[in-house]
């Protein structure tokens, strides 16, 4: 696969996921003839949402949208993943932590905003804040099913786990009874509604004992935003098997919905190289590990194992963080320092 980079500034920041622009008025607000939503590294929701849009002449540009999260401007920090559903676009913050710890209350978040919005002004963003309650329900599907997730390893448990209790009782936070000593801490980095209306949560921690990657099904995620708001409930727990490369660790990066009914994803190392990452330290064999384009349908097997085909080899890179089928070309997104750069097939 030949691949041709388009590379943008926005904000000085990189780029998680790439989901297509599907309000006609929002692409003719910007002259655009295609377009993709991206969520940018690290600060508050609302100051990180771009656009990557193809003009009719064909050169690309990217807009850094202004939002508004109302009353929670300001309390959101790394935002992965993005998803389509019933006219909203998802965006899911990582519930994880920095890459040594501890979790984050400010990243256990949901936001949505309805996608024409962005093509008349300021956008309103409605933020969601769930105070682990999604990591609760995570764990307890872990719990529950067939698999065997990857032992997050006592450096990593402790630095996630037991020093984020520590500081949540310190603190007489209520949501430390939603949080348990022998849990694994969640690192959600992929999205995807079913036409059931559940969503499909890729993690990019944990991975299973065999190294193979995990899809979480939640329902509810809508109810979180109704005037007497309900919490998201999980469905289950699977892995996604025959993707992963021999001896490997690896997680999502990457999930979208496809024409016929199935999904791509890309999947690729469970955390960055070089960055510090405990992780990496507990479970080394998990960081130098390249990109890969994968396919599946959601045919669940009695043990919880969903069946992936291997697409496209995306070495030489680690990076990958978004993927987009459309119009018959693939295109990605990687996470690159201080610029977002974005691949077409």
């Amino acid at each position: 696969m030949t691949l041709r980079p388009v590379e943008f500034v926005v904000a000085g920041n990189e780029a998680s996921d790439l989901l297509p622009v599907r309000s006609p008025a929002l692409l003719r607000a910007h002259g655009a003839r295609r377009g993709f939503w991206t969520v940018l590294d690290e600060g508050p929701v609302e100051r990180c949402l771009a656009l990557l849009v193809e003009r009719h002449d064909g050169e690309w540009v990217a807009h850094h949208v202004a939002a508004d999260a109302g009353r929670e401007n300001g309390r959101t920090e790394d935002g992965e993943a993005l998803a389509h559903h019933d006219g909203w676009v998802y965006v899911f913050g990582s519930h994880f932590g920095s890459k040594a710890g501890p979790l984050r209350p400010r990243r256990a978040f949901v936001a949505r905003f309805r996608e024409e919005d962005a093509a008349y002004g300021t956008l309103p963003v409605h933020v969601v804040r769930n105070q682990f309650r999604l990591h609760r329900a995570v764990n307890d599907a872990l719990a529950a099913a067939p698999l065997t997730p990857l032992p997050p390893g006592d450096r990593v448990r402790h630095r996630f786990i037991v020093e984020t209790l520590a500081r949540g009782t310190a603190r007489a936070k209520s949501w430390v009874c939603r949080l348990a000593a022998d849990d694994v801490p969640l690192n959600v980095e992929a999205a995807a509604f079913t036409p059931a209306g559940t969503v499909l949560l890729g993690l990019r921690f944990p991975v299973t004992a065999e190294g193979e990657p995990i899809l979480v099904e939640l329902a509810g995620v809508p109810d979180m935003f109704g005037a007497q708001p309900g919490w998201p409930r999980a469905v289950g727990a699977y892995a996604l098997s025959g993707v992963t490369p021999p001896g490997a660790l690896t997680g999502f990066r990457a999930v979208t919905p496809t024409p016929d009914g199935g999904y791509a994803a890309v999947i690729g190392s469970i955390d960055a190289l070089g960055k510090g990452s405990v992780l990496l330290d507990d479970h080394p064999h998990g960081g130098a590990v390249t990109s890969r384009h994968v396919r599946f349908r959601w045919d669940v097997t009695p043990d919880a194992r969903v069946a992936g085909k291997l697409v496209a080899e995306l070495a030489p890179f680690h990076h990958v963080e978004g993927l987009a089928e459309l119009d018959g070309r693939c295109y990605y997104v990687t996470d690159e320092d201080h610029r977002v750069a974005l691949w077409i097939d």
